[in-house]
């Protein structure tokens, strides 16, 4: 049966204001008040920490920008989970935001039982900040000077890379060298920590190493490391000579340490696109460009889609890395 007249045109008014206010809802600008207090930027590694530093970077340049302090809260353990999981139940206001990281948003999820967040759902992406290469160095007494001679020798000789501990970047990355080398015997030895794998490859009691590039730039620059190849899609400006790996031999490798600004999910849309705003142009300053670099990252700044988007494809990666890898979740 036909609505009556008046009620048909109160049902298309309805329906007309409902869809203006949706309209005016997705173009919204973030609100004219916000902030009104000061933002926190949990840090979820302790203070020092490549992503504390990074964090720090872009926490006064932000808050210049919003015209409120941002203050970097460290809240490290468990490999990042603890910091993660305050963010995630953290009020969806733009209030508190995170400094995340390839291992809290996109490994640890394969790593770890029983989180208390869920790294994909939980929280909503702003940019991706910055991305950090590892770099495949030996010691002393591996003679290849190449990617090319080292898998050469690795399938005949017993080889064995060090890490900072078992499910991290180095240790990933020597996983998908593995795999995708097809090496058949390349023990990992797995340390406590960053410093300890170093000198020990240096002394030549490891044979590789895939070392975050910050703690191993300043021995391959002395002479002490050799790098053989970097793990990123191209090569470092910090060690232009240095080819890719998979330019070397592994086509299709690409490994990258990754720092990205997140938010608790359920903040509003209007917000995130004026974070995303701001921190996208703060990482086009060249100062910030110069400082970044000195750490051993790359300035990034992509859309919030975009950055949703790699740590979905990242987060999956890694969960089949480990799972051939048959690394056990803790």
């Amino acid at each position: 049966m036909p609505l009556p007249h008046s009620t048909h045109r109160r049902a298309l008014l309805a329906s007309a204001i409902l869809a203006l206010a949706a309209t005016v809802h997705a173009q919204a600008p973030a609100p004219a008040d916000y902030p009104v207090k000061p933002v926190t930027m949990v840090v979820p590694f302790a203070a020092g920490s490549v992503t504390d530093l990074l964090a720090r970077i872009v926490a006064q340049r932000l808050g210049d920008a919003l015209g409120q302090p941002v203050v970097v809260d460290n809240r490290a353990g468990a490999d990042g989970n603890i910091g993660a999981a305050y963010a995630a139940a953290a009020a969806p206001d733009g209030y508190t935001l995170m400094m995340g990281a390839a291992s809290t948003n996109a490994i640890n999820p394969s790593l770890h039982k029983n989180l208390k967040f869920n790294a994909i759902k939980d929280f909503a992406p702003i940019t991706n900040v910055a991305s950090m290469p590892n770099v495949l160095v030996v010691g002393p007494q591996v003679t290849a000077r190449s990617v090319r001679d080292f898998i050469q020798a690795a399938k005949t000789e017993k080889y064995s890379f060090a890490s900072s501990g078992a499910g991290g970047s180095m240790h990933l990355s020597g996983e998908l060298f593995k795999s995708m080398a097809q090496i058949p015997d390349f023990l990992h030895i797995p340390y406590k920590g960053g410093s300890a794998p170093v000198t020990d490859v240096m002394g030549g009691r490891v044979s590789a190493m895939f070392c975050n590039l910050p703690l191993c730039l300043q021995h391959i620059r002395a002479g002490k490391l050799q790098a053989l190849g970097v793990t990123s899609s191209r090569r470092t400006p910090l060690l232009p000579e240095v080819p890719t790996i998979a330019e070397s031999g592994v086509p299709g490798y690409e490994v990258e340490g990754w720092f990205g600004l997140f938010a608790p999910t359920g903040v509003p849309r209007p917000i995130i696109q004026r974070l995303n705003h701001e921190v996208v142009r703060i990482l086009q300053d060249p100062k910030v460009k110069e400082s970044l670099l000195a750490q051993g990252a790359e300035p990034i700044g992509d859309s919030p889609e975009a950055f949703a988007a790699f740590v979905k494809k990242e987060h999956d990666r890694w969960a089949r890395t480990i799972r051939e890898a048959g690394i056990a979740p803790q």
